[in-house]
């Protein structure tokens, strides 16, 4: 049976599950090239996504496809360990270079959850402690390990019952601290006493073997917190030989205008996961850490088939490649400040934008009432669906729903942050105007 594309799409429904399909906004397309989408409608769309964090060099970089179709030429599959190959050792030897402190020894997976999982893993065989802690509205992703980590929503735990072997702590918030009183000390004194009460009333220090927490909360809502808050978490874990995870999946290579979030913020975690942008679309990640950490986790201890694969590692060389080329990393610092000056110069003049805020091109819009100032989840989506109609294509994260996130490839150029930015004004508008006509 050969059906056409419109005919599967249709039963779309019928062939991939709900929680597959339902996703937003299911654009049909057919093609994607550096920063924009073709859809089966003939449009072209300004892709403010890059695929969640994942094109960071674009869509379909010349040099990645060459590299893809080069490595296919010679060897499709590993496994590594049972053979062995250029193209892993040749992207350790370079991702070593560009981590901070000495993370510089690798285990290679397929995506970011598998290398949440080994992370997870790692510290918990290295240290032979039973507990871990990770922070309210943090994601890490959907396997029951990286599930007993996750609470950026309730629903994707909901039936599951993960594991009962981890503590939460609250994920930084400022609100309520006193005029006059910096807000990361603030932070991070009231992390401080939050840990003292876990430690005193729930689990022993002793017991933990790890804290994980993703620098800036990705799907919670694009939270940026202190660099004095990641630095308390770092200074209580060294008190109490905790190892510290840094969940680096969507922070990644260049997102926050440096190579990873950990150098942002000056705080080296002790193992971290990284996966997404780190091969431009090529499924990858790594567990990392220090070849003493990780030598505590001998063979047998872990496994996979399919991860390091060779065409995945040899897109992941090509994405370094074009990133230090195309100084990525300078245009993901320069154009990430200049949309987030637009963008406050925009909500200026708009009351349903709340907070927007931002690190490198990584930048959160929340929409807001703005009777209430509550999150507005639905008044959201209705400005990415009229962006998308306009031919900009944002996606969505917070616990309402309510934040729109930006985060276009990062070779994006000022021209196409002013154009995507133009049609998200006309959207936040047209919403206006439709709830004051309503209102009326």
């Amino acid at each position: 049976m050969n059906s056409s594309f419109e005919d599967l799409y249709g039963r779309m429904s019928d062939l991939l599950a709900p929680s597959m399909a339902k996703d937003h906004p299911n654009l049909p397309v057919v093609k994607e090239e550096g920063c924009y989408y073709y859809g089966t409608d003939g449009k072209k769309y300004l892709d403010f996504t890059s695929g969640i964090a994942v094109a960071n060099t674009g869509h379909r970089h010349p040099k990645v496809v060459q590299a893809i179709k080069d490595s296919a030429d010679n060897l499709m599959h590993g496994p590594s360990g049972v053979i062995m190959y250029d193209s892993i050792l040749r992207v350790a030897d370079r991702l070593k270079e560009k981590l901070p402190g000495n993370l510089d020894c690798f285990f290679f997976a397929n995506s970011g959850t598998e290398a949440i999982e080994g992370a997870l893993k790692l510290a918990k065989y290295a240290t032979q402690r039973p507990y871990t802690i990770s922070f309210t509205g943090c994601f890490h992703g959907r396997s029951l390990g990286a599930l007993g980590v996750s609470t950026s929503k309730s629903k994707y735990r909901k039936f599951l019952q993960p594991n009962g072997l981890t503590y939460q702590l609250p994920y930084a918030d400022s609100s309520g601290c006193p005029e006059g009183q910096d807000e990361g000390e603030y932070c991070a004194e009231k992390l401080e006493k939050e840990a003292e009460l876990l430690f005193d009333h729930q689990v022993t220090p002793e017991e933990v073997a790890c804290m994980i927490v993703e620098p800036v909360l990705g799907e919670g809502g694009y939270i940026i917190p202190p660099k004095a808050w990641l630095q308390k978490v770092r200074e209580i874990c060294d008190r109490h030989g905790i190892l510290l995870i840094f969940d680096e999946v969507q922070t990644g290579f260049g997102r926050t205008g440096e190579w990873f979030a950990a150098q942002t913020f000056e705080v080296t975690p002790d193992i971290m996961a990284i996966a997404k942008g780190i091969a431009s679309g090529m499924p990858l990640s790594a567990t990392v850490a220090s070849k003493e950490l990780m030598s505590k986790w001998p063979m047998g201890t872990h496994g996979t088939t399919f991860g390091g694969n060779p065409i995945a590692c040899s897109a992941a060389l090509a994405t370094l490649d074009v990133m230090e080329e195309e100084h990525l990393i300078d245009n993901s610092r320069e154009l990430g400040a200049y949309a987030l000056r637009r963008l406050k110069e925009i909500r200026e003049r708009h009351e349903v934008i709340g907070e927007v805020r931002g690190v490198g091109l990584m930048i959160g819009i929340e929409i807001i009432d703005p009777e209430t100032g509550n999150p507005d989840g639905a008044g959201m989506m209705n400005i990415l669906d009229t962006s998308l109609e306009k031919g900009v294509l944002f996606y969505l994260c917070g616990k309402h729903q309510e934040v729109i996130r930006m985060i276009p490839p990062l070779i994006v150029t000022r021209e196409q942050i002013d154009q995507g930015l133009a049609v998200f004004e006309e959207a936040v508008y047209e919403f206006e105007q439709k709830k004051t006509y309503v209102g009326s």
